[in-house]
């Protein structure tokens, strides 16, 4: 199977499993992906987790061979299906973390981008370099990377197809959090900082932020009212504040 959708505790794990081909996003993996995430957001996972298969590569992006000898129509749809397939990630009702240990390129890192959050190990390596290829990024890329590093960084990215080692990632925002020894086992460990709170709150806390980047800030500060006064009216709010009064921990119930 090019994809493995495992259970890990409170987790969900899906594992990009196209060793020999540096886990490659060939049409079919895309597809399934797509359903893959379906049953993540059907299902009680605290969180989601993608990682790649081997320690060479997350996922060194599209699929080349399948790119070559095709139509217009065919291209063009079948990047919106990969871009509506990451859109559903983006979407979750959980975050989501991207395990990156190794190349990320291309499709690869665009995946990763659609991701809540990304680890990585100190050997992995990041880019888009569809440009040496006479291309551009197709996935999301040119949408979610200057969301994260800014218009600048994202720009130099992308129009020089440079690659960026795990240091720079991190220096520049592009990685959360720099990881050593077993990368799934650390990505557990970050996740559990975040998927003890409750799951609706934190889903608006995202809302919140992502909505933050595509207004200016007197509509964000209207929508983050709207926001804080919906996590107001949960139950989980009540207890978070019943608790703190009482001196103990916490018991959510994602309602």
């Amino acid at each position: 199977m090019a994809i493995e959708l495992t259970r890990v505790e409170e987790f969900a794990l899906i594992t990009l499993n196209r060793p020999q081909a540096l886990n490659a996003l060939s049409f079919a993996l895309i597809r399934d992906l797509g359903r893959a995430f379906d049953e993540v957001a059907a299902g009680d996972a605290r969180a989601l987790l993608i990682t790649g298969a081997g320690s060479k590569a997350f996922c060194a992006g599209a699929d080349i061979k399948e790119l070559t000898g095709r139509s217009l129509a065919a291209q063009k749809h079948d990047a919106e299906i990969a871009q509506a397939t990451f859109a559903r990630l983006d979407r979750l009702p959980m975050p989501s973390v991207a395990i990156i240990n190794g190349y990320a390129f291309g499709g690869g890192l665009e995946l990763a981008l659609a991701c809540t959050f990304r680890i990585s190990t100190r050997n992995a390596r990041m880019g888009q370099p569809e440009i040496k290829l006479g291309l551009i990024p197709g996935y999301g890329g040119t949408q979610r990377l200057p969301r994260v590093v800014g218009e600048a960084r994202a720009l130099e990215m992308i129009m020089t197809g440079r690659t960026v080692d795990a240091e720079e990632a991190h220096r520049i925002g592009l990685v959360n959090r720099l990881i050593d020894g077993d990368a799934v086992a650390q990505g557990i460990a970050f996740a559990r900082e975040f998927s003890g709170y409750s799951l609706p709150v934190l889903g608006f806390a995202r809302e919140a932020v992502k909505r933050a980047l595509d207004n200016p800030v007197s509509e964000g500060l209207r929508i983050e009212a709207d926001l804080s006064t919906l996590a107001f009216c949960t139950e989980d709010a009540a207890e978070g504040m019943d608790a703190f009064i009482a001196k103990r921990k916490p018991r959510f119930k994602d309602k």
